[in-house]
């Protein structure tokens, strides 16, 4: 029985330690962007370059991606039991997400096709003339904000 409970033991300890810790993915900060995109002017095919491009690319993807998915989650529920006013939202999500595209929620617009080479280097010009590169401001933030400011969505009465 000793033998038994021993060997169950060693085995879950051999389990344990080939098991590696599972880690959340670690967020990327301003100064670590900030550090590839700064050889984009000087050698856009080099690494560094491609890694801030595909960054950059990346956050406009996953903001396009939700976005869209929440539209149509919302537009999904309110199917269901439809008041007027319901009804009234519905429309209203929808043509506005059709006008300035799905990332009028997220406050800032790329409607119509905008070359992602146009996106990537106000996203740089931003990042290389900033006086301050705060180490706890997340990459994502800084480029977000660089998006809202260059694209923002021309609302009328309509919001």
């Amino acid at each position: 029985m000793i033998t038994r409970f021993v060997c169950i033991c060693v085995c879950a300890l051999a389990v344990l330690l080939l098991i590696r810790d599972a880690e959340a993915v670690e967020a990327l900060s301003t100064p670590e962007l900030a550090e590839h995109c700064a050889y984009y002017f000087e050698d856009p095919e080099g690494e560094d370059a491609v890694f801030c491009v595909r960054y950059v690319q990346g956050f406009i993807d996953g903001a396009v991606a939700t976005d869209e998915r929440v539209i149509l989650n919302i537009a999904t529920e309110l199917d269901r039991d439809e008041t007027f006013s319901d009804r009234v939202i519905r429309v209203r999500v929808g043509s506005r997400s059709k006008r300035f595209g799905p990332t009028v929620y997220a406050d800032f617009c790329l409607g119509a096709p905008v070359p992602l080479k146009e996106v990537v280097e106000k996203v740089v010009h931003n990042l290389m003339n900033r006086r301050f590169l705060d180490d706890q401001l997340l990459a994502r933030d800084a480029v977000f904000s660089v998006l809202r400011k260059e694209y923002p969505c021309e609302m009328d009465d309509d919001r």
